[in-house]
């Protein structure tokens, strides 16, 4: 016959919730590696000594890393969930009864002391250190990319770009406008570029109106990741404006900061061709000492079939080319009272052959047929961009090459596993504390991958 199941009578039960969590649950893997003692050292100065007792600031850590952990976007869903499952309790130290907090109270610490403590960075660099202990962290080879990330602003509601003012907005202006405001200044934000967006959204002005995507055009922010490629961990996260300049700059920011921090410095750093300019291989090359495996952007390569500037020798010493018809090309033919350095305002030296020379050259043709000499521009840091040239094409670039996909890799691991295609906080510190949370669930991600539970700790749970 037809059973039916009849809800047991038992008043007491012995219930052990530590033995209802799987052995390979990625909390459970995660859990060993996790070590938020310092939180409460770091927050605190930010509480109060009298009154009642807050919200236990490791829960929120902990509730916080299950969400981005588990691609949860939502604080309002977090809270259920957590409410809802065993494993999500047992990681959060809650038990059976212990209760839940409200998803608001995220929010009132998120705009007050976490921000004012840095504590999601502080976060971060705890896990990146952890990192470094298990010995994930090779040192020996860097990676640097951005990625765009939708903003939570909506194109129907934006204003042209010549329409939105700074001085508009006061002391009333939503608190997403008054943080874009306090950053005007930055090389990440306001001063990243003197050019006016198309479109601004006044919600969310620091997000940037882009079409980089190659379809229709979005309000996006950057994150940038800096990874060491022995195994994709993520040693620096920085969030800025979607626009080249500023994701550049931030390759400097994070560079700097992990050296200043870790004390690790890379012998060689590799990105895509968007890093590539004269002033950024000049500082790698010059000031950090570290090899760039970067393409070079360069536009004096022609596609007419005219001589190219690769295809005249420059000489060091005597500060001149030599074109393929032997003839020189200098800066100057005659001497001048007062010396002229014949550098541009962008640190540029031009170099010209005599027209005479070219008038009557045979390969003028193939040359300068336009015009009635060849001219030859060189940057004043030169040297830095020749260095990356010639380490191009060498087995050490082509592994570089392969090894900057695992930050490709990461990035897709952000959209499509972690869920954050689009941003649910808005303003600049809202990105980055996106950014540093979803980092820092990457590394414990790849920590709970790379260094597996013991087979023993395996079959005892």
């Amino acid at each position: 016959m037809m059973g039916m199941q009849v809800a047991p009578a038992r008043l007491f039960y012995d219930f052990c919730l530590d033995d209802h969590v799987p052995a390979d649950h990625l909390l459970r893997r995660i859990d060993r590696f996790l070590d938020l003692e310092s939180v409460r050292t770091t927050l605190k100065p930010f509480y109060s000594t009298i009154g009642r007792p807050s919200v236990d600031p490791e829960l929120m850590m902990r509730m916080l890393i299950v969400g981005y952990c588990m691609g949860l976007r939502s604080e309002r869903r977090l809270c259920e969930e957590v409410h809802l499952n065993l494993a999500y309790r047992w990681f959060c130290r809650l038990g059976l009864d212990g209760k839940v907090p409200d998803h608001s109270i995220f929010s009132r610490n998120r705009h007050g002391r976490f921000r004012q403590s840095d504590i999601l960075r502080h976060l971060f660099e705890t896990v990146v250190e952890r990192c470094l202990a298990e010995g994930l962290v090779g040192g020996e080879g860097f990676a640097v990319d951005a990625s765009l990330i939708a903003a939570d602003a909506n194109k129907q509601r934006s204003i042209p770009g010549d329409e939105w003012r700074a001085k508009d907005h006061g002391a009333d202006a939503h608190r997403a406008v008054k943080e874009y405001l306090a950053t005007l200044d930055e090389a990440a934000w306001g001063a990243a570029t003197d050019v006016e967006p198309k479109f601004v959204s006044p919600s969310d002005p620091a997000a940037q109106w882009t079409g980089a995507m190659r379809g229709p055009a979005f309000f996006a922010y950057a994150t940038n990741y800096l990874i060491d490629t022995d195994h994709a961990i993520i040693l620096d996260v920085e969030a800025t404006r979607a626009i080249r300049q500023a994701e550049v700059g931030a390759a400097r920011t994070m560079l700097d900061r992990t050296a200043e921090r870790f004390g690790l410095k890379p012998q060689h750093l590799a990105a895509d061709s968007a890093y590539g300019s004269a002033d950024d291989l000049a500082w790698l090359v010059k000031e950090k000492q570290i090899a760039p495996h970067i393409p070079v952007i360069d536009k004096a390569d022609r596609t007419d079939g005219t001589f190219s500037r690769s295809d005249f020798a420059y000489d060091r010493e005597q500060d001149l080319y030599i074109c393929p018809g032997g003839k020189h090309l200098v800066q100057y033919r005659r001497n001048f009272t007062n010396r002229r350095s014949g550098v541009t305002k962008d640190g540029i030296k031009f170099y010209r052959a005599k027209q005479s020379d070219c008038q009557s050259c045979d390969l003028k043709a193939r040359c300068c047929p336009n015009t009635p000499r060849r001219r030859i521009p060189r940057s004043l840091v030169e040297d830095a961009r020749d260095v990356a040239r010639a380490l191009a094409g060498t087995p050490a670039f082509e592994r570089s090459r392969h090894h900057r996909k695992k930050i490709e890799m990461l990035f897709a691991h952000l959209k499509r596993i972690l869920k954050l295609a689009r941003l649910r906080l808005r303003g600049p510190s809202g990105a980055r504390d996106e950014f540093l949370l979803a980092a820092t669930a990457q590394n414990l991600r790849r920590l709970a991958k790379l260094r597996p539970m013991p087979i023993l700790a395996r079959e005892g749970a």
